[in-house]
């Protein structure tokens, strides 16, 4: 008798059999379309028929180069069409399905069954092989237990009856296990992912995603979707997912392009890299908020991950970072701009020569002197306009000079060549010519000043952001914000001193550019459709604040756990209610992840006890060893058994991330690890690759990240004392999937005191 196996075996070997014939088709149209666009280009010579001599041929000539051009574009779309279709048929070929369910639509007679796997396969119009994860009716795969069950499709929900959920564990398209479940991804399957080893890059969790998880893939209607997820609980997984089940969703109107993620670090940027690659699409645009601010102002340095992290070390936030980082600072920077446009606008000269050429007070007086329907735009608009007017009388002026006729007449034939320019030119008369080159000549000579009105170089962003913090105390309540007039006086003169340093604290670049962004009357960026930002909990209400200017017309997905603030700490848990100012009730889902994924249940036990007030974290049953606290004599000795643990850790062929508090306490690790034979990798910065083998990283560019194993390096009280690091330690801990080692040189950190004896072992 055939067994479930061999028959799905042979089903399988059927399917990919076609396969092969696909790939073999799709590589011969590869070829054909390289082929196709190598000849045009090759024969672009002969058919652009160049004729310049009359305006006919000139049109003649740029049709004959535009239909060269579709011809070539057309060729190129097929390559790319050709090149995605065989990518997605090679990753199929290997594994072409991992799932197929059995169900029964209302009225039908017969059962249908449908395979799951990362892209669809028909062999015909009408016969569809295998169903891409993300098409409607997969979600039943994902949703329901067998029975009654409904899933959304474009026309509204449908009703079926499953009868049948089966998974596969498949390795180069052949079935080494096979299993009939009832649970919507069963715990045979995900227990096979979650053991094995961690790599140094994040993989897709299409095969093993979890109910809930689902609901944040497939949710199409809210403008924010709030994801708050213990750590390892695969938030992030499920929304690298998301993007990928959204750009198939609306296919043809949302490409990667307008999706943007935000996301903790460079670092995690590369750990994530090949998720949407390996699920057919495109990478999405991904960057750091520190990377966005500091592209939009060049020519201040923002304050680094490290910097912020090192400040944020020194003490407990102050009440007035508290109010800097708060919507009513948000909302007193608006109000400070509407203010704006009776008075208080600041300007710097425009400079020619050494000499002033429109001074700051000529220019005040030409932006006040439209009338109070003008904007903030309009008016720098207008004003722009009036001095462009007053630059090209200047210009009209100065052409008439001696000074410049005679410079005109002295001109070599090139230099006069270059002030006609490369369009041809006929004149009346020789005055005529005459007026065109002096004219030409004074403007070239004050294009600095035309680049300075144009480019806004008038504005002094500077002085508006430091007469905006002076007046703060006549825009907001200070005393309501618990802060002394002596507080913020001494605030102010710390934001001083940095801007003539030509520098800004991450909080500071927000609020400058948002006051930029408000003067020139900026739109933000409408071409972004969705906007996904992970590690939320370490985003201030401000900065969420302007994002929403920045991106009007996205939807927002935020995911993080507020366990892991480590910058914005107890003041993440006012977050939510923020966010409800920003956003409709309505539009708005909250999804709650609270069983970890990544840790054995050994771990998440351990790293839970750690937090106090935190929310509940379920553990995975997924059984581990106990996590271990070894108590060193003095630090070379705990060099000496951090080399030791190393050897265990390699021997067990798993890899480790040693983590310590500091930068500076990652570089002396590194050296004494080094000089003991050990091959490790320090993490210095997040525009590092994740490299393979052992790695030493600072606990701020952890984030994210997770590894076989964790050490982590010297959890004493002079390291770990302060109550609001605990969020500190809960995130080193959490990074790891199968072992946590905790080395200690004195006495245990009071944040890891008081967690039951039973649920770690002291070596």
């Amino acid at each position: 008798m055939v067994s479930i196996k061999q028959q799905e075996q042979q089903r399988m070997d059927q399917v990919v059999a076609k396969i092969q014939v696909a790939q073999r088709k799709d590589q011969a149209d590869l070829k054909n379309a390289q082929a196709d666009k190598a000849a045009i280009q090759a024969d672009f010579k002969n058919n652009v028929r160049i004729k310049t001599t009359t305006y006919s041929g000139m049109m003649e000539t740029a049709l004959t180069v535009r239909q060269q051009q579709q011809l070539l574009q057309e060729r190129e779309n097929s390559w790319q069409q050709a090149k995605r279709r065989l990518d997605v048929l090679e990753k199929l070929a290997k594994k072409p399905y991992f799932a197929r369910i059995d169900f029964q639509e209302n009225g039908e007679a017969k059962s249908e069954s449908v395979y799951l796997g990362l892209g669809t396969f028909s062999d015909g119009p009408d016969n569809i092989l295998i169903y891409d994860w993300r098409a409607p009716i997969s979600s039943i795969y994902y949703d329901g237990g067998l029975g009654k069950v409904s899933y959304e499709t474009p026309e509204g929900s449908q009703e079926v009856e499953l009868t049948l959920k089966r998974q596969f564990m498949v390795e180069d398209a052949k079935i080494i296990t096979v299993f009939d479940t009832d649970e919507t991804v069963g715990d045979q399957m995900l227990l096979e992912v979650l053991d094995e080893a961690s790599d140094i890059k994040m993989k897709s969790i299409v095969t093993t995603i979890q109910k809930e998880q689902n609901k944040i893939i497939r949710d199409t209607k809210s403008e924010l979707l709030f994801v708050q997820g213990a750590a390892g609980s695969g938030k992030t997984s499920a929304v690298l997912q998301r993007i990928a089940f959204l750009l198939y969703r609306y296919r043809g109107n949302l490409t990667s392009g307008q999706v943007v993620l935000f996301s903790p670090n460079q670092l995690f940027n590369d750990y994530i890299d090949q998720v949407l690659p390996e699920l057919g699409e495109q990478n999405m645009i991904q960057l750091t908020y520190y990377q966005y601010t500091q592209r939009r102002v060049p020519k201040l340095h923002i304050e680094t991950l490290q910097e912020r992290f090192e400040e944020s070390e020194q003490a407990i936030p102050s009440n007035v970072k508290r109010l800097k980082d708060s919507l009513v600072f948000f909302n007193a920077t608006t109000a400070y701009t509407n203010y704006l446009e009776q008075a208080g606008m600041r300007f710097k000269n425009i400079m020619y020569k050494g000499e002033v050429f429109f001074s700051k007070e000529q220019i005040k007086e030409i932006y006040y002197s439209f009338n109070e329907n003008y904007h903030l735009k309009n008016r720098l608009d207008a004003t722009k306009e009036e001095l462009l007017q007053r630059l090209n009388a200047r210009v009209a002026k100065e052409a008439k000079s001696d000074r410049v006729q005679k410079a005109i007449q002295e001109l070599s034939q090139q230099e006069l060549n270059d002030l006609y320019g490369e369009k041809k030119k006929s004149f009346a008369n020789g005055d005529k010519e005459l007026q065109f080159l002096a004219k030409s000549y004074v403007m070239r000579d004050f294009m600095t000043i035309k680049a300075a009105i144009v480019k806004n170089r008038f504005l002094n962003l500077n002085a508006q952001y430091m007469h905006f913090l002076k007046n703060i105390p006549v825009l907001l309540d200070l005393d309501k914000a618990q802060v002394s007039q002596q507080e913020w006086q001494d605030a102010v003169l710390a934001s001083k001193q940095d801007l003539q340093a030509k520098r800004l604290s991450l909080n500071d670049a927000t609020a400058y550019l948002y006051l930029y962004d408000r003067i020139i009357g900026k739109k933000g960026q409408l071409d972004i459709k969705q906007v996904f930002i992970d590690e939320i909990q370490d985003y201030t209400p401000y900065q969420l604040a302007y994002l929403k200017k920045e991106f009007p017309r996205a939807k927002f997905t935020m995911l993080g756990d507020l366990n892991q603030a480590i910058f914005t700490k107890e003041n993440s848990r006012s977050l939510l209610k923020d966010l409800a100012t920003m956003f409709p009730k309505e539009k708005t889902k909250v999804v709650q992840l609270t069983k970890s994924y990544r840790s054995t249940k050994q771990i998440t036990d351990f790293t839970r006890e750690v937090l106090v007030n935190g929310a509940a974290v379920e553990a995975f049953e997924r059984a581990g060893e106990l996590p271990s606290i070894s108590f060193a004599k003095d630090q070379a000795d705990m060099i000496a058994l951090v080399d030791k643990q190393l050897q265990a850790n390699e021997n067990d062929k798993m890899t480790t991330a040693i983590v310590a508090k500091t930068l500076a306490q990652c570089e002396q690790i590194t050296k004494q690890l080094q000089a003991k034979g050990q091959k490790v990798t320090l993490i210095s910065t997040e525009n590092q690759r994740l490299a393979q083998g052992t790695i030493v990283v600072p606990a701020f560019l952890a984030k994210g990240l997770e590894f076989d194993a964790i050490i982590m390096w010297d959890a004493n009280k002079q390291n770990y004392n302060r109550e609001d690091e605990r969020q500190l330690v809960y995130t080193i801990c959490s990074r790891a999937m199968h072992r946590l080692s905790i080395f200690v040189n004195g006495q245990l950190s009071p944040l890891l005191a008081k967690i039951d004896t039973k649920l770690y072992e002291v070596k």
